[in-house]
């Protein structure tokens, strides 16, 4: 594959803006329908997996064509899609390294997020157009090590999990570069990015993308062979209580947090489109009114209404100790079901067109929700499908479904049932 271009030197020491006017509300995409989603809800930029150097394998990562696609669709909000390219990578990975680099640069990407010293000098050489953010596999957690990285030429760090409210005061004074802390989400019960757990037991190497999450696996304690579990004894888990900062936007904001990253490109839509709803609108009110603000009971219960497990705030603000584990997984599911996207409104007549996700029936009690907090309830009526026919149940996923509505709904707007 020849180029006419020569690479471009790689930039050592390069700068930029090192601190946004307003925090990023930086969403995970793990299809295309979730970018949308998540942009339509309220981030100001996405991060996806391509098809290759990423680490959710098992995600429905994006081609080049769609990664296209999704970059159209963001721009025309004004938002930014960034790639994870987060591998450790062996020597047999890197060949087509640079060739998949220049695509994601010729399709619009504005950042990679990576991890290993190889990926980020071959995307500095030979794509110049692709900001490359350091992945928190790196476990940046001091101001010399993220000192040593803006020297490199990065214009970002993702901090690690374990990073502290405290450090990253101390690293926004001592280095001027953008900082990115995850604000919400699964957290590792290693240290983030260095379990082995994975490859021992399933042979699926967490670095390089297939980590089955040994940690979330109940377990049984064993003695030569047998259990020594009692009667009331219950297996165990190693996984810990997934990470939530909606209680504490100003710390965050304060502490010079630039971009605040939500977990989760394997969750679901519903997940995505109700925790990019809290979190914009709490960042929208602190930036707004920094002396008036006032956390609001509905965001916390915007977020409950996703599939969460027990929240706690991470290593924010202590270490964390048995308190924040899961020892005993809960095993009640979340308390709403996503039940349908809105696909189009007709104002005359005050109908809605909506996809089905799952099951739902006319006199049911469901909610409409869409970005900036709007939301109402209501029993729903007759239900009609394509071709006018009146239907006593949606049933079939994906079926096309007419619904009048008690307010408007747009596009993307989502519909709810609560889990009796």
């Amino acid at each position: 594959m020849s180029h006419a271009v020569a690479d471009a030197p790689v930039r050592r020491g390069a700068g930029k803006r090192f601190r946004l006017d307003k925090p990023e509300l930086l969403a995970p995409a793990g299809s295309l329908e979730k970018l949308k989603i998540a942009v339509h809800y309220g981030a100001d930029a996405v991060y996806i997996g391509g098809q290759k150097y990423g680490l959710r394998s098992n995600a429905d990562n994006f081609s080049i064509e769609e990664m296209r696609e999704g970059v159209e669709f963001a721009s025309r909000y004004g938002a930014k899609v960034f790639v994870a390219t987060n591998i450790y990578a062996h020597q047999e990975d890197l060949p087509g390294l640079a060739d998949y680099l220049r695509e994601l640069e010729g399709a619009g990407i504005a950042a990679i997020i990576a991890a290993d010293p190889a990926v980020i000098e071959v995307a500095q050489r030979v794509a110049p157009g692709l900001e490359v953010h350091l992945s928190t596999q790196q476990s940046a957690m001091n101001w010399q090590a993220v000192k040593f990285w803006k020297e490199e030429g990065l214009p970002r760090v993702v901090l690690a999990r374990e990073t502290s409210m405290e450090e990253i005061v101390e690293i926004k004074s001592k280095v001027d570069i953008e900082l990115e802390a995850f604000i919400h989400g699964a957290m590792c019960s290693s240290v983030s990015g260095r379990c082995v757990l994975s490859n021992h037991f399933t042979d699926r190497d967490s670095n390089r993308g297939g980590c089955c999450q040994s940690c979330r696996w109940k377990y049984d304690l064993h003695q030569e062979g047998r259990s020594v579990m009692g009667p009331g004894d219950h297996p165990f888990t190693m996984g810990s209580k997934d990470l939530s900062m909606i209680r504490h936007i100003p710390d965050l904001i304060e502490a010079g947090v630039d971009s605040f990253k939500i977990e989760g490109r394997m969750k679901s839509v519903h997940y995505v489109a109700s925790v990019v709803n809290a979190y914009r609108q709490a960042i929208d009110a602190y930036m707004a009114d920094p002396d008036g603000y006032e956390l609001r009971q509905e965001w916390i219960d915007e977020i409950g209404k996703a599939a969460n497990r027990p929240l706690s705030t991470g290593f924010f603000y202590t270490v964390p100790g048995a308190a924040e584990h899961i020892y005993e997984p809960e095993e009640k599911p979340a308390p709403y079901d996503f039940a349908a996207v809105v696909t189009g409104y007709d104002e005359a007549s005050g109908m809605a067109v909506v996809q089905q996700r799952s099951p739902f029936k006319p006199g049911m009690e469901v909610e409409f929700f869409g970005p900036g907090g709007r939301s109402f309830r209501q029993r729903l009526g007759d239900l009609f499908d394509e071709q006018g026919n009146r239907l006593d149940a949606a049933r079939h996923p994906l079926q096309t479904i007419r619904i009048r509505t008690e307010r408007p709904v747009v596009q993307w707007d989502l519909m709810r049932k609560k889990i009796l």
